[in-house]
């Protein structure tokens, strides 16, 4: 059976969510960060040679990295609807997501996260001239990027329901994370209804319910 060792509010998440979809058994290990650094434990970092999360473990294989993690899951628990038959088009969209989420949006939402605890964290007497160096990052690079990504998202959810078609995937389950990792640290206002609505279909699954329950809740890092 599949372990989970779920960080708290971490990548981890996703894996738990995707698991709750497809109504598989797995049982989780729940890991506290440093109250102080907001570092995983050092229990944790010894589970894989990235000590990173998501990791989970299934008899004596470790694994580590989201896609490779719902790649393998997926293997072993095939499933049309949460990874779209090869050849379609709800495939190729499906492979887009899948791996821009982790490749183009994520690294976003870190360089946010980072610049965040710089200007929060940085000496006091420092603290407007670092502020005025991410601010400078973030007019120029960031946020423009972030919200052409975000433009992006919305036409796509203009053609269906979820971002590869009509029914969830597990690109749904990254692209879902990120988006409300978004709206905690960056705000979407009302310039983006159909990521508004989108959210809300996320968050009225049974199975993101089951999953927030069971994974003992979800704040976002550095919110």
């Amino acid at each position: 059976m599949i372990t989970v060792h779920n960080l708290e509010n971490s990548q981890s998440f996703r894996v738990i969510w995707l698991l709750e979809e497809l109504g598989v058994p797995y049982e989780i290990r729940q890991y506290k960060r440093d109250p102080e650094t907001g570092l995983a434990p050092v229990d944790y970092r010894g589970l894989h040679p990235i000590g990173t999360s998501p990791t989970i473990s299934d008899g004596e294989l470790v694994l580590a990295e989201t896609n490779a993690i719902i790649d393998y899951i997926l293997d072993k628990h095939p499933s049309a609807t949460m990874r779209p038959e090869a050849g379609t088009p709800e495939r190729v969209r499906y492979l887009f997501w899948f791996h821009a989420v982790p490749g183009s949006f994520t690294p976003l939402l870190t360089d946010s996260l980072i610049f965040n605890m710089m200007d929060s964290k940085s000496p006091f007497f420092i603290r407007p001239l670092v502020s005025l160096i991410t601010g400078k990052v973030r007019a120029s690079f960031l946020e423009p990027r972030l919200e052409r990504l975000f433009a992006y998202i919305e036409e796509e959810l203009g053609h269906s329901e979820w971002i590869a078609g009509s029914n969830l995937t597990a690109a749904d389950t990254l692209l879902g994370h990120a988006l409300i990792l978004s709206e905690v640290r960056i705000g979407f206002g009302d310039r983006f209804p159909r990521i508004k609505a989108y959210l809300k279909r996320v968050r009225e699954r049974p199975a993101f319910l089951s999953a927030l329950e069971r994974s003992g809740g979800f704040t976002p890092f550095g919110s």
